[in-house]
C-alpha cells in the first residue's frame, strides 16, 4: 500500500471572518476550528441506484439505508458525464465537462485546468487536513489499484493507495474479454475476508484516521473512494450467497428496439459487442456479481460509519455519499455506463450531518457539480465565483425545497436534460443526429421515444429551448480560469 503525506503552512482562510454571518446555520456561528464541521466524502465506483433506500427490493444495503434515515436522500441526482474520468473531474471542480475540457478517461486535471481550485483544495485553503483514500480522480481499474492513478496531488495533504488480494487474484477472474477486466463484464466470488480486499483495507485506513482525529480535534476533509462495484465485480463468496442465481431477473428489450432511437443513442448501447445479446445464464452471473459487490461495498461503508459514530465525530461531521455515475445491468440491452438514459445518469446521493434534516427525501433535481457549493456552504466557506453548481442546502434544511428545475448530462455528441416529468436528449449540433423525448411519468424505463408524437410537440419545443440554454451555461468559461486544450494519448492497451 502506498502512502503520501505532507503538511504545508496554510493560513486559515479569510472567509472565516464572516462564518457566523454567511448562512445563518447554527453550527457555523463561530470560527474556532474545533467547532467547524468536518467532511467525510464517501463514493463508490460505478454504483447505480440498485440500493434498498432507492426502492430496490433485492439488493441489500443496510448501512447506506441507515445513513439515509439520518440525513436527506436525493431522489433525482444526476451525473454530468456517465464516465469515470470526466465525471470525477467535474464534481471535484464544480465545473461542467465542457468547462474542464475533460471528455474521456486518462487525463490529469491540470493538463486541462492548470489553475483550478478543487473542492478538497478549497477546504485545505481553510486549514482543513485533506486526505484521499482510494479512488477519487480517475484510475484505470484494476490496472492502477495501489497507485496514484490520475490523481491531482494539489488536492490533498495525504494520500493512501490501498491494494488488496482482489488485484493479486486477478488471474482467477471470469471475463467476457480474455485478458481484460475493467472495460468489460468480469467477476470473481473471492476466497478470504473483507479485510484482505482493497476496499476493506481502505475502510481500515479510514477508521485509523477517524480515531486519530477524535484525539487531536483536527478538522478534516476525508475523501474515501471505494473501487467496488466497478468491474471486475470481486467480493468474498458470502456476498454472492445473498443472491441465489435462480432469483436473478435479466431485463429484456423488444425486437427492433434500437431502430426506434437515434443512431448515436443506438451506438452508445451497442458499442461493446461481446455484451450484446448475452446468454441469460451469463447475464445472471454478472448481475449476481454486481449485486454482491454492492453489498460488499455497503459493508465497508458500514464499518466506516460505525467508527464515525463510536468516535463521537458524527455529531460534527458532514457525510456525503454518492457514486460517479449510474450503470446499466441489461436495461436497454446494455451493460455498464456511457449512455444518456436514466440508468447511466442517475446517481445515489445522501447527505447527513449537522444542520441537515433527518430522514428526508428531496425530490428536487440535483447535479454533482452542486457538491462543491453545498459542502462549502455547510462548512461556512465562501463559494468561489468560478464554480458552476448551486447549493443544495435549502433542500437539506427542507426536503420539499426545489433547487433546480432540470439536471444536465452530456456524453459524446449528445446532451440531455432530466426534468421531473421528462427526459429530452439531443444528438449532434442542435439535434442534427436525432432527438429523444421520454414521458417518464408514463414510461420510467425510457423505452418509448415520443419525440415525433404530435401530442408532445409543445413539450418538445419547450425542452429543446431549455436544453439549448443549459448547453450554453455549461460551456461558459469559469471566472478566472486558465484552460489548455492539449491532446495526450494515454489510452492503455492493458488489462483495464
Amino acid at each position: 500500500m502506498n502512502h503520501f503525506r505532507f503538511r504545508p503552512a496554510l493560513a486559515i482562510a479569510a472567509a472565516w471572518l464572516a462564518c457566523g454571518l454567511a448562512y445563518g446555520l447554527s453550527f457555523a456561528a463561530t470560527c474556532p476550528a474545533a467547532q467547524r464541521p468536518n467532511v467525510l466524502f464517501l463514493i463508490c465506483d460505478d454504483l447505480n441506484c440498485d440500493i434498498g433506500c432507492y426502492g430496490h427490493d433485492q439488493v441489500k444495503t443496510p448501512h447506506i439505508d441507515a445513513l439515509a434515515e439520518r440525513g436527506v436522500r436525493f431522489a433525482n441526482a444526476h451525473c454530468q458525464y456517465p464516465l469515470c474520468g470526466p465525471s470525477r473531474a467535474s464534481f471535484m471542480t464544480g465545473w461542467y465537462p465542457d468547462q474542464t475540457l475533460i471528455h474521456r478517461n486518462a487525463i490529469h486535471l491540470r493538463e486541462r485546468a492548470p489553475n483550478v481550485n478543487t473542492l478538497s483544495q478549497h477546504f485545505r485553503d481553510a486549514d482543513y487536513f485533506a486526505t484521499r483514500i482510494g479512488k477519487i480522480y480517475h484510475y484505470n481499474v484494476p490496472l492502477h489499484i495501489g497507485t496514484g492513478g490520475h490523481d491531482d496531488p494539489y488536492s490533498w495533504n495525504e494520500t493512501i493507495n490501498p491494494r488488496g488480494r482482489d488485484v493479486i487474484d486477478q488471474d482467477q477472474v471470469i471475463t467476457l474479454r480474455p485478458g481484460q477486466y475493467g472495460g468489460t463484464l468480469s467477476w470473481l466470488a473471492a476466497e478470504g475476508t473483507d479485510a484482505e480486499q482493497t476496499d476493506g483495507i481502505a475502510a481500515a485506513e479510514t477508521i485509523k484516521r477517524l480515531k486519530r482525529y477524535a484525539q487531536t480535534g483536527e478538522n478534516f476533509f476525508m475523501a474515501v473512494g471505494l473501487y467496488r462495484p466497478h468491474t471486475p465485480y470481486v467480493a468474498p463468496k458470502q456476498y454472492f450467497d445473498l443472491y441465489p442465481i435462480d432469483q436473478i431477473d435479466v431485463p429484456t428489450v423488444p425486437k427492433g428496439y434500437l431502430e426506434t432511437i437515434p443512431k448515436p443513442a443506438a451506438k452508445s448501447l451497442s458499442r461493446k459487442k461481446e455484451q450484446l445479446n448475452l446468454d441469460p445464464s451469463v447475464a445472471r452471473q454478472a448481475i449476481q456479481a454486481y449485486y454482491a459487490s454492492i453489498s460488499f461495498a455497503d459493508a465497508q461503508l458500514g464499518s466506516i460509519l460505525d467508527a464515525l459514530r463510536q468516535t463521537g465525530l458524527d455529531d460534527n461531521t458532514i457525510v456525503l455519499f454518492t457514486s460517479d455515475h449510474g450503470y446499466h445491468m441489461g436495461e436497454h440491452g446494455h451493460y455498464q455506463k456511457t449512455t444518456l438514459f436514466e440508468n447511466a445518469t442517475h446517481v445515489p446521493l445522501v447527505i447527513a450531518g449537522p444542520g441537515v434534516h433527518a430522514g428526508g427525501v428531496a425530490e428536487t433535481m440535483a447535479e454533482m457539480v452542486d457538491f462543491y457549493p453545498t459542502l462549502s456552504e455547510l462548512a461556512g466557506l465562501p463559494v468561489p465565483p468560478s464554480v458552476s453548481g448551486v447549493s443544495l442546502v435549502p433542500a437539506l434544511q427542507d426536503p420539499n425545497a426545489i433547487v433546480r428545475e432540470s439536471a444536465f448530462t452530456q456524453y459524446d455528441i449528445g446532451y440531455s436534460i432530466r426534468t421531473p416529468g421528462f427526459r429530452y436528449t439531443s444528438w449532434g449540433n442542435d439535434g442534427s443526429g436525432g432527438v429523444e423525448l421520454y414521458d417518464v411519468s408514463k414510461d420510467p424505463a425510457e423505452m418509448n421515444n415520443v419525440a415525433d408524437d404530435p401530442s408532445y410537440e409543445t413539450q418538445r419545443r419547450r425542452l429543446a429551448a431549455h436544453l439549448r440554454d443549459r448547453i450554453e451555461q455549461a460551456g461558459a468559461v469559469p471566472a478566472g480560469s486558465r484552460r489548455v486544450q492539449v491532446q495526450f494519448n494515454r489510452q492503455l492497451r492493458s488489462k483495464n
